[in-house]
């Protein structure tokens, strides 16, 4: 026993002359999040939300109605108070309040899911299951929304100066016909596209998972980020196919938004139930704050 006890240590051993035991990084480990969808299924979501918009047509087209009434208002008020300067990014910046606004086109395709029947009113009056944290996204989307504004009059004054804004009309040919308009439209774009993918990856799962789930505005605005960066291809399809769109609606001074905005808004509800999952979360290993009840 002795002579047990004054042996040296196992070759093998990791403390023996002072080594450093060796590390082993993991090994690589899918995220859940990730389900190796192909780009093309962001086309079936297209499908899926079209069927939807047809399936008992008018509460969706009243509400696409709604949205091409309220964006009319907008732009008209900021004629009238002389805002006209912020139309261009007032219209951009209208994608990133979207998803917020069609909440209502969400419930409509939950209940169709389960074979019930919506209203109008049903589609307006929604009740999430995580309303506090959906107020709180809201928040956080319409301060984006506005930091979005602010660097927009700041780069126009980068490239144009301190001087008055000469009107819709007479800014057009500034834009398109100098180079110093070609200019702010390139820096523009490269700044209201790192907005809008910020917008995007933050808010394109969130609210459909307030409407089902019981979490807290940050777990959403994460789980979303994690949903978007791990289906990558896929989602890259979607967020083109919903910019060429918008710029549909656009160049028809908004009166397709009666179609396309509950169809964008419907096929929005089935992305998210293909990438989350079509079962009810009732887990919290990836929520920060909430443990749902």
């Amino acid at each position: 026993m002795l002579s047990d006890k004054f042996a040296p240590p196992p070759p093998d051993n990791p403390h023996d002359a002072g080594m450093i035991p060796k590390v082993v990084p993991p090994l690589p480990r899918q995220s859940s999040h990730a389900r190796n969808l192909p780009w093309r299924t962001a086309f079936s979501w297209v499908s899926s939300g079209w069927r939807d918009l047809w399936t008992n047509p008018i509460p969706s087209l009243a509400y696409g109605f709604g949205v091409f009434l309220l964006s009319a208002l907008v732009v008209w008020c900021l004629f009238q108070l002389d805002f006209d300067y912020a139309l261009l990014p007032a219209l951009s910046g209208f994608m990133v309040l979207g998803p917020l606004i069609a909440s209502g086109l969400y419930e409509k395709s939950r209940r169709l899911e389960v074979g019930d029947t919506t209203r109008f009113a049903g589609m307006l009056l929604v009740r999430p299951r995580s309303a506090r944290a959906g107020f709180m996204m809201g928040v956080l989307l319409l301060g984006l929304f506005l930091l979005w504004m602010r660097a927009a009059v700041l780069i126009y004054a980068l490239f144009f100066g301190m001087v008055a804004f000469p009107g819709i009309m007479d800014i057009l040919p500034m834009l398109f016909l100098t180079p110093t308009g070609w200019s702010l439209l390139m820096v523009g774009c490269i700044v209201g596209a790192l907005f809008a993918a910020f917008a995007f990856a933050i808010s394109a799962f969130a609210f459909p998972m307030l409407l089902t789930e019981r979490t807290d505005a940050m777990s959403a605005l994460g789980i979303s980020m994690a949903m978007v960066w791990n289906n990558l291809s896929v989602m890259l399809a979607w967020g083109a196919i919903v910019v060429v769109l918008f710029a549909a609606s656009v160049l028809t001074f908004g009166l397709a938004l009666i179609i396309i905005f509950p169809l964008l808004g419907h096929a929005t509800w089935h992305s998210y139930r293909e990438i989350r999952g079509r079962e009810e979360v009732d887990h919290d290993d990836d929520r920060m704050f909430v443990r749902p009840a």
